[in-house]
C-alpha cells in the first residue's frame, strides 16, 4: 500500500470517528508512529485523533502504557498479551474512545522460529467492549513493507470498533 493510500485510509477512519464524536489514539512499537502519522497527515485530524504513544522499548511500554513487566518477561514484547495490554493501557492513559496497538518484528533481523520477521500482533480497545486481537504474519517482505502493511491492518481493525 502506498503512503497516499494509507493517508486516505486513515482519513476514512477519521471521518467515521468525527461523525460519531469519537476520539482515537495509537500505541505503536514496530511502526514507530506511522499510524499516528497517517492520521495527522490529514487536515483537521485533531477533531478525532487524540494522541499517539510510540513505545518502542519494553521500558516505554511499561512506563507510558502500564504494561506489566511480567507480561513482557513471560510472553515477550511481541505477543497477544502485550498488544492487548498496550491497547488497554493507552485507553486508560488517554482521553480516547478507541485505541489501536501494534507490536511486532519488522526485520530484517530480530526474528525467531516462533516469532518470525513479519509477525505483528494487533489489539484494538474501546471502553465497555472486549478488546480485539489479530495476529498477522506478513513474511520477510522488508522492514518498510511490514510497517506499511501493519498500518493498513491497524486502521482496518480500529475501524471495526467504530459503529
Amino acid at each position: 500500500m502506498t503512503t497516499d493510500a494509507l493517508i486516505s485510509a486513515a482519513a476514512a477512519v477519521l471521518d467515521r470517528a468525527k461523525a460519531r464524536n469519537l476520539k482515537l489514539a495509537t500505541a505503536e512499537s514496530c511502526t514507530g508512529g506511522l499510524i499516528a502519522a497517517s492520521f495527522t497527515a490529514n487536515p483537521g485530524s485533531s477533531a478525532a485523533f487524540e494522541r499517539g504513544f510510540v513505545t518502542y522499548s519494553n521500558e516505554a511500554k511499561q512506563e507510558a502504557l502500564g504494561v506489566a513487566k511480567a507480561i513482557i518477561d513471560v510472553q515477550g514484547a511481541v505477543s497477544e498479551e502485550t498488544a492487548r495490554a498496550m491497547a488497554e493501557g493507552a485507553l486508560a492513559h488517554s482521553r480516547a474512545d478507541i485505541v489501536v496497538a501494534v507490536t511486532g518484528v519488522a526485520g530484517p533481523d530480530g526474528g525467531s522460529a516462533d516469532k518470525p520477521v513479519g509477525l505483528v500482533h494487533f489489539a484494538a480497545a474501546r471502553a465497555g467492549r472486549p478488546t480485539l486481537h489479530e495476529r498477522r504474519e506478513f513474511g520477510n517482505v522488508g522492514r518498510i513493507e511490514v510497517q506499511r502493511l501493519t498500518v493498513a491492518a491497524a486502521l482496518a481493525l480500529m475501524s471495526r470498533l467504530i459503529d
